[in-house]
C-alpha cells in the first residue's frame, strides 16, 4: 500500500501549469477572492475552485474567510521544504567544487 505524503501532493499540485500560473498570481497579489483568480485565469468558476482546493490540500496555499468572501494566501513553506530538501543540498555540492577550483587555481598561479 502506498501512502501519499503532504510532499508528494506538493509534487503533483506543481506539476500542473495552470496550479503554477494560481501561485504566480498569489505571489503577484496575495489574498485574491476566487472571483479575481478566475478573471486573471480566463478560466470557469468549476475549474478554478478545483485547481485551488488541489493548492490547499498540498499545503500551497491557505484560503481565509473575511466576512463573505474566501480570500486565497500562497502558503511558501512547502516551497521552501522543497528547496531545502532538493535544491540546497545540490547547489551546496556544486558551490564547494567551484571554491575548490578557485583555490587550485590560484594556488597553480603561485610558485
Amino acid at each position: 500500500m502506498h501512502i501519499i505524503t503532504l510532499l508528494d501532493k506538493v509534487f503533483k499540485a506543481l506539476a500542473d501549469p495552470t496550479r503554477r500560473r494560481v501561485l504566480d498570481r498569489l505571489f503577484e497579489n496575495n489574498g485574491q477572492s476566487l472571483k479575481s483568480l478566475c478573471e486573471a485565469l480566463d478560466m470557469t468558476r468549476q475549474a478554478v475552485t478545483q485547481h485551488i482546493d488541489l493548492l490547499v490540500r498540498a499545503g500551497l496555499v491557505v484560503a481565509v474567510w473575511h466576512g463573505r468572501e474566501k480570500l486565497h494566501y500562497l502558503n511558501p513553506v512547502p516551497i521552501y521544504e522543497i528547496q531545502e530538501r532538493w535544491v540546497d543540498k545540490f547547489d551546496e555540492q556544486r558551490a564547494r567544487t567551484l571554491a575548490e577550483l578557485k583555490r587550485g587555481l590560484e594556488n597553480n598561479g603561485k610558485t
